[in-house]
């Protein structure tokens, strides 16, 4: 059972919270003389280490402290050099001390003394391992595609009755023992499978109630204010497929799903703080067009009223700082109007120009990706300048340099454009600009529409827009 991502970070924000009590969890692995046993755990999409344990002269391991309990969650025994690795759990036993026997050939066939919670667990996994290896030789038969149809429908039939007594053993676990963190453990596991809705005839607006019911019953069975279930190989795969697959790729519509996984846990909690942080991170580092509305939301909504219990006060400032530079940016706010200088030398302003469609194009004549980019931006005007389409292009030099921007219009032929600049270059606060090209479109209404994209994709963008329009899907 190899471990491939056992990830060996400095746990800084993620460190382990240390909670008051002891442990001491001794291992005994037949067939391993290593000199070092690893311990891990999980938290959201990684591994990390809490503490290593160097064989003992009887040729034991042992994981202790006299001063801090493991918090609960499932963890992680790493063995070298390979990385194979057994796991083990910390639930509500009323101490934190056992022994855990097993043999370097298989992990998994384990002993347990002094955990209830660990005898409990080991046991379900040895009966799931059972299940395997009947499922396993009825699997291969299904995939043989020779295989007569009556004996398809036998093996269907056994793997139907083997997927039965799982469901059985599995009540009966937490029905015998409904505070046991093996419960749980199922319970979070268990899918919720949508109603057929078969008084809905037409397929499409049937797979459309399904996915409508499963986004409001996705987290039926699973507590996320259950502190165990945060240092789980599963409970980040589980609201990361609620947040990024069940819904649709807008900064609205995450905005919500994330605040409905959030009012799930307890808002003084690690969890809440853990993925907080996670999403807060994953909108400020995404690439997808529009997400800083998300970054934003998260800041205005967790950081700035006080709920980021974790966060220091320099580090609210720097955020609140940034989502209030973003905000007048975002998609669907009006742009910023701008004063300008003409060529001509000639006032200007942004919103002088009346246009279906304006581009923003900020630019330099010695950034290398601003000439890679001038040409396509040629290319794109030469398509839609009938269609109502403006150019509104912002040399970014100084005043003492913007001889050499309008040498640069004669030299590509983009005198047909609007082109303009600023003494002041006030732009670079209004519009954020850090670097060139930078590029934004606007409606007609002087409205982000879209931004930072490449002047490649411009037309691609300004077409599906057109389709949205006309009550289009994009690409047809």
């Amino acid at each position: 059972m190899p471990l491939r991502f056992f990830l060996f970070f400095a746990l800084f924000s993620f460190s382990l919270s240390a909670q008051d009590g002891t442990h001491r969890i001794t291992v005994e692995i037949d067939g391993y003389e290593e000199d070092i046993l690893t311990l891990g755990y999980y938290l959201l999409d990684n591994q990390y280490i809490i503490d290593t344990a160097y064989r003992t002269e009887v040729g034991n391991y042992v994981f202790a402290s006299d001063s801090a309990a493991l918090p609960r969650g499932i963890y992680l025994v790493v063995l070298s050099p390979d990385n194979s690795y057994f796991q083990f759990v910390v639930g509500d036993d009323d101490d934190q001390e056992f022994t855990m026997k097993t043999n370097r050939a298989i992990l998994n066939d384990m002993q347990v003394s002094g955990s209830e919670e660990n005898e409990l667990f080991y046991d379900y996994l040895g009966f799931l391992g059972e299940m395997q290896g009947q499922s396993g030789p009825l699997r291969a038969q299904l995939s043989d595609s020779t295989l007569a149809p009556a004996l398809a429908a036998d093996v269907r039939q056994q793997m139907q009755e083997l997927d039965a007594r799982v469901k059985a053993r599995q009540q009966q676990i937490i029905s015998e023992h409904p505070e046991a963190f093996v419960s749980a453990i199922i319970q979070a596991n268990q899918a919720a499978i949508p109603p057929d809705f078969p008084e809905e005839t037409d397929e499409e607006a049937r797979r459309t109630k399904q996915w409508r019911w499963l986004q409001t019953h996705y987290f039926d069975g699973l507590d996320l204010k259950d502190e165990r279930l945060l240092r789980t190989p599963f409970l980040f795969e589980r609201i990361n497929y609620y947040v990024n697959t069940l819904q649709l790729r807008h900064p609205d519509t995450l905005a919500r799903a994330i605040d409905f996984v959030l009012e799930k846990f307890d808002p003084l909690s690690d969890a809440f703080k853990f993925y907080a942080v996670h999403f807060t991170n994953d909108a400020a580092s995404s690439n997808i067009v529009g997400m800083d509305a998300l970054y934003v939301h998260m800041v205005d909504n967790y950081y700035r009223n006080g709920k980021a219990f974790w966060a220091d006060e320099e580090q609210l400032n720097k955020m609140i700082e940034t989502a209030d530079r973003l905000r007048p940016l975002l998609i669907g706010r009006q742009a910023p109007d701008m004063e300008m200088v003409t060529r001509e030398g000639e006032d200007l302003r942004l919103y002088d120009v009346d246009a279906e469609y304006t581009v923003l194009y900020f630019w330099r004549y010695d950034c290398p990706a601003c000439k890679k980019s001038t040409p396509h931006m040629k290319e794109f005007y030469e398509r839609y300048k009938d269609e109502g389409i403006a150019i509104f292009s912002v040399c970014t030099k100084g005043v003492e340099d913007l001889g050499h921007c309008w040498e640069y219009v004669d030299e590509n032929g983009t005198g047909d454009w609007v082109q303009v600049a600023d003494p002041y270059q006030r732009y670079y606060k209004d519009y954020d600009i850090k670097s060139t090209p930078a590029i934004f479109l606007l409606d007609k209404d002087k409205k982000i529409v879209s931004k930072r994209i490449s002047a490649e994709q411009l037309g691609e963008v300004l077409d599906n827009l057109k389709r949205e329009k006309e009550g289009r899907a994009p690409g047809k």
